[in-house]
């Protein structure tokens, strides 16, 4: 079992707001969300959504299995936040370290250029994959009316999930993604550290504990 000594859930109003002043990485670090609309929605079917990673990797899978099975003894269903759950491991100090954040994937309406507008996921995909493993419906972040010249750095993957490898490890020259624009793609990579701390960071792995 995973020892979380602490936890607490980021009410929704609070977390999405917090999550629209989210800023590009480039382009002058404009909020990309200033004038879109965030949602939770509620139970959904992971496979209508579609990745643009093409791969998982297997041990990021299983941390979130069990970060799914440590809540679930607390009575906190991590496949049904409509907030973000923040929580602190054994060894840590919540009132002075950060806590570890843990949000419901973040979905864009991506228009792509083949003309196809689909439920994009920005963030979040060991989650999704996870929840398919386990046969669940998910709760996410639903964002509309993104701004066209900020799409997401990627596009979406015309085969979805059948072309998603789950592999042990990143190795050298691994295609992760196909770029929009391979030779400046970071320049649209929304910045979700700058209102969740740690969210998109390496961090070392959540051992369980012995």
């Amino acid at each position: 079992m995973i020892d979380i000594i602490h936890y607490q859930v980021l009410p929704e109003g609070e977390f999405l707001a917090r999550l629209k002043e989210t800023r590009l990485k480039g382009f002058g670090q404009p909020l990309v969300y200033k004038n879109s609309a965030l949602v939770i929605k509620e139970q959904v079917n992971p496979d209508v959504l579609v990745p643009a990673q093409l791969y998982v990797l297997k041990g990021q899978v299983k941390i979130v299995l069990d970060l799914a099975d440590a809540f679930e003894h607390r009575g906190v269903n991590v496949f049904a936040l409509t907030g973000a759950l923040l929580f602190w491991l054994g060894g840590s100090d919540p009132d002075k370290d950060p806590p570890i954040p843990f949000l419901p994937p973040v979905i864009e309406e991506s228009r792509e250029p083949d003309g196809r507008v689909v439920q994009l996921i920005n963030d979040g995909m060991h989650r999704i994959a996870a929840a398919r493993r386990l046969g669940r419906n998910i709760n996410i972040v639903h964002i509309s009316n993104v701004p066209q010249e900020y799409p997401y750095y990627a596009y979406a993957l015309e085969g979805g999930f059948s072309q998603v490898t789950e592999i042990d490890e990143i190795t050298e020259g691994f295609k992760k993604k196909n770029y929009r624009d391979p030779e400046n793609y970071k320049a649209l990579f929304r910045v979700f550290t700058g209102v969740f701390p740690g969210v998109q960071a390496d961090r070392p792995p959540i051992r369980a504990k012995v």
